[in-house]
Formats: structure tokens, C-alpha cells, sequence
């Protein structure tokens, strides 16, 4: 592996073959990519956990399951149409591509094909699984599922505006490297039109605004480290690769990414110090961390040092000035996803046009820099978001016309953990919402038959079976 920059030129492979920017890599680059997606593929654990964590006990295993099936019903749809829509190269236009539909390309291609395929599948699901959490705790599973098949749409066509060679913001200049647009102002743009739509669930601002109690505040915090171990993959590995000087600017790209999430850790920490009273509430910092995360993702290795600095502390204020905004407004979104990747997401798009630099001899600005890129990228994230917007409230409309998309009240009560998926939780007030419903005949159920989790019924058949053989024993 050469390191000097003489003796590179990232182009001239594309050139002088005429394929896709995309395809243009080697077998080290091939390497690093697919070790990224990987990674990155873990987090989907971390934003289960997470969401999980900040949801009612009796509806934890529900978004579990929810970032389960966004995996393969969202993972099946972006295989068959999703990266044919963004990278296909039968046919294309400014904001659409054509081709690669169901990809299965020949042994002499299936090597750039399938590593480029993995690393935008890992981006795909990414986007996706952010709106769950905004939905948590009175969607329909059903609907959901249903959802998160379509939902591809939502992302795969902006991701090829930005990184298609066809797409036409690319070609005007805008840059995003590993998707604060592409991925989480589209991510969070959905949760906040998502949660919108819904309403609020039952009760939710009926003792005012303040946020409601975390259902496994450990879940939380174990949710974040994973997040940011999958986020130095999802940036340093947005370098595309470790051919020439690439490797050097991926080393960049994970530095600025921790140094981004340090201003932001610290900007939640003094936040909710002040909010609070000099207690610290830990969703605070997580989402403050997570909001500077997201800032830094568009130009991570375009950065200096305190200007990653800077962007992570902006990011974290953002997030925590934001997250109140919403249920003012009273748009419910338990996790935060609205602030967190949407409105970052602005900001991360945004920070491009102010503080890139160009990272030569890298071509990823074109030999542009800081406000040269700025006019570019505000049109990127006004397009994104009509699109988004739009396709969301289509989606979620078609949707509810065939499954209703929002719980019935009964079934938001006794939590979707019991009511979809016969999962019956310890102390979390189910017998309690039980005998209420029953009284005003709204709803019956043998509560009996939906055994406990943690228990063991063959256990407790034996010993009852054990006892009573005892028992007629002595008395014998």
C-alpha cells in the first residue's frame, strides 16, 4: 500500500474502465467495507436496546421485535428494488436509477456488487430502525410490519440523489459522507411525521410535558455504547475503503467522530446538571451524545480537530433544547428520534457548508471548501425533507386504509408485549388494567393462560403432581 499522494489517484481506476464510482475499489477497500457493514449491522442492537430501555416494561420485547423485523422485511425489499432504485445502472436520471433489481450479478462483478450491496444494506436498515422507537408503545405490530417493508422507498431514492453518480445533488456539488442527511435527517424526519400522525399514546400529556419514566434506564446506557462503537464503522468506514491515502483519512474520520461525541457528552452532562438540579438524568446525555454523533457524520473526515469539537458541542445543545419542543406540541416520540436525527441531522447537513475542508488528494469535495459547498447542501436537506414528509404520510395513510395502524385502546393498556405477542410481564400492572376492563365488559381475558416470563410451568405441573403423590402417601 503506497501512502503517497504522487503516486495517487482514486479516479483513474473509474476512467479508464468507465464503471460506477461505487464499484471502483480494490481488494483492501473490499476488506475494510465489509468489516464496517459488519459493525455496523450491530447497530441494530444498540437501537433496540435503547428504545427498549426508554418504552414501559410491558412493551419492551414489542420494539424488540419491531427492530428484528425492520432487518429482513426492510432488508428484503431494499435487495429486490431499494439498491437497484439508488445505484442501478440499466437506466438513469437525476433523481432515479434503474437496474440491479433482485441483484444476483455474475461471478466477474459479484465481488464490487455484493461489497457495495452490504455497505448500503447496513445504511438502509440504519435509516429504517429510527423510526421505530417514535412509534413505540401504540402502533400495531401488523401495520408496522408493513410499514418497514415499504419503507425503503423512503430512504433508497435520497440516497441516491447524494451518492449516485446519476443523482442530481451529487452533481451539483453536495456533499454528505456516511449520511446525516441520507441516513438520519431521513430517519428522523420519519419518526417526527410518523409520531405525528399516530398521536399521542393514551394519557401522555394529561399531567403535563415532563418525560415519563424509563422502563430499563440500564438498557439505555447499554444502548449508547453499543451505538457508538457502530458509529466509528459507519464513519471511518465511509471512506469507502484503505487504498492509497484513504486509510489515513478513515484514522480521521474515527478521531473526529469521538471528538465530536466528547463536546456533545459534555454539553448534555452541564444541560441536565442545570435542568435538574444538579441530578443527572441519563437519557439527557444520551441523546446529547447521539445528537453530536449525528452532527459529525456528513463531513467526518473534513474536519479539524476543534472544529469536530464544536460541531459535537452544537450537536448536543440542538438535541437538548429540541427534545422539549416536541411534546410542547405534543408530538409523542418516546426516544427522541425527531431531535436526535432529524433536527441533527439539519445541523450535521448544515456544518458541511460551514467548516469542510478539502481532503486532498481525496476527491470528495471536488477541491472545494467550507461555504463554497453551503448552497448545496441546504438545498439537499429541503429536498429530503419534502420528499420524506410526502412519502411518509402516503405510506402510513395507504396503510392504515388496510390495517389500522394506531392499537386499539384496550390493547395500549395491557401493553403489546400481552396483547400481540402473549408475553406476560412481572409488577407491571397488567392484573390491575385486566379487572378494570372486565368490569365494564370492554374487554375479556383468561389472564390465567398467558403464562409469566421468567417462570417454568413443567416445574410447577411437577410440583403440584409431586405434592400431592406425597401427600396421599402419608396418609396412607
Amino acid at each position: 500500500m503506497s501512502s503517497n499522494i504522487s503516486d495517487f489517484n482514486e479516479t483513474d481506476f473509474q476512467k479508464e474502465n468507465d464503471i460506477p464510482s461505487m464499484y471502483n475499489i480494490t481488494i483492501e477497500d473490499a476488506s475494510w467495507i465489509m468489516t464496517s457493514a459488519f459493525i455496523i449491522f450491530t447497530m441494530q442492537t444498540g437501537f433496540g436496546m435503547l428504545e427498549s430501555g426508554c418504552v414501559s416494561t410491558k412493551n419492551e420485547m414489542n420494539i424488540m421485535m419491531k427492530n428484528i423485523a425492520d432487518i429482513f422485511l426492510g432488508g428484503v425489499t431494499y435487495w429486490a428494488v431499494g439498491f437497484g432504485f439508488s445505484f442501478g445502472t440499466y437506466w438513469t436520471c437525476p433523481v432515479l436509477a434503474i437496474g440491479d433489481f433482485a441483484l444476483d450479478p455474475t461471478p466477474e462483478e459479484m465481488g464490487p456488487k455484493f461489497t457495495a450491496f452490504l455497505f448500503q444494506l447496513s445504511f438502509a436498515t440504519t435509516a429504517t430502525t429510527i423510526v421505530s422507537g417514535a412509534m413505540a408503545e401504540r402502533c400495531n405490530f401488523k401495520a408496522y410490519c408493513v410499514f418497514s417493508f415499504m419503507n425503503t422507498v423512503v430512504y433508497c431514492i435520497p440516497a441516491g440523489w447524494v451518492w449516485g453518480d446519476h443523482g442530481f445533488l451529487k452533481q451539483m456539488g453536495a456533499v454528505d459522507i456516511a449520511g446525516s442527511g441520507p441516513v438520519h435527517l431521513i430517519g428522523g424526519v420519519s419518526a417526527f411525521a410518523s409520531a405525528m400522525m399516530l398521536g399521542p399514546r393514551l394519557g401522555r400529556y394529561e399531567s403535563g410535558n415532563s418525560s415519563l419514566p424509563l422502563g430499563t434506564p440500564v438498557n439505555c446506557a447499554m444502548g449508547l455504547f453499543v451505538l457508538w462503537w457502530g458509529w466509528l464503522a459507519f464513519n471511518s468506514g465511509s471512506t469507502y475503503g484503505l487504498s492509497g491515502l484513504k486509510w489515513a483519512y478513515s484514522a480521521k474520520a474515527a478521531v473526529m467522530t469521538m471528538l465530536s461525541s466528547f463536546g456533545g457528552g459534555i454539553v448534555g452532562l452541564t444541560y441536565t446538571l442545570i435542568i435538574n438540579r444538579g441530578n443527572a438524568n441519563i437519557l439527557d446525555i444520551i441523546n446529547s451524545v447521539l445528537g453530536s454523533l449525528v452532527a459529525v457524520t456528513a463531513g467526518c473526515f473534513l474536519y479539524s480537530s476543534w472544529h469536530a469539537l464544536l460541531i459535537g458541542c452544537i450537536g448536543g445543545l440542538v438535541t437538548s433544547f429540541t427534545t422539549p419542543l416536541f411534546d410542547k406540541i405534543k408530538v409523542d416520540d418516546p426516544v427522541g428520534a425527531s431531535a436526535v436525527h432529524g433536527m441533527c441531522g439539519i445541523w450535521g447537513v448544515i456544518a458541511v457548508g460551514l467548516f469542510a475542508e478539502d481532503p486532498y488528494p481525496l476527491t470528495t469535495t471536488n477541491r472545494r471548501a467550507g461555504l463554497f459547498i453551503g448552497y448545496y447542501t441546504k438545498i439537499s436537506f429541503y429536498d429530503m425533507m419534502k420528499h420524506i414528509i410526502l412519502t411518509n404520510k402516503f405510506i402510513i395513510f395507504s396503510i392504515n386504509k388496510v390495517i389500522p395502524i394506531r392499537m386499539l385502546a384496550h390493547e395500549e393498556l395491557l401493553g403489546a408485549d400481552l396483547a400481540e405477542h402473549l408475553i406476560r410481564h412481572r409488577g407491571v400492572g397488567i392484573s390491575r388494567v385486566v379487572s378494570a376492563l372486565n368490569l365494564i365488559d370492554e374487554f375479556n381475558v383468561e389472564l390465567d393462560k398467558v403464562r409469566t416470563t421468567g417462570t417454568n410451568p413443567g416445574h410447577e405441573h411437577y410440583l403440584d403432581e409431586y405434592v400431592k403423590k406425597k401427600l396421599q402417601k402419608n396418609n396412607l
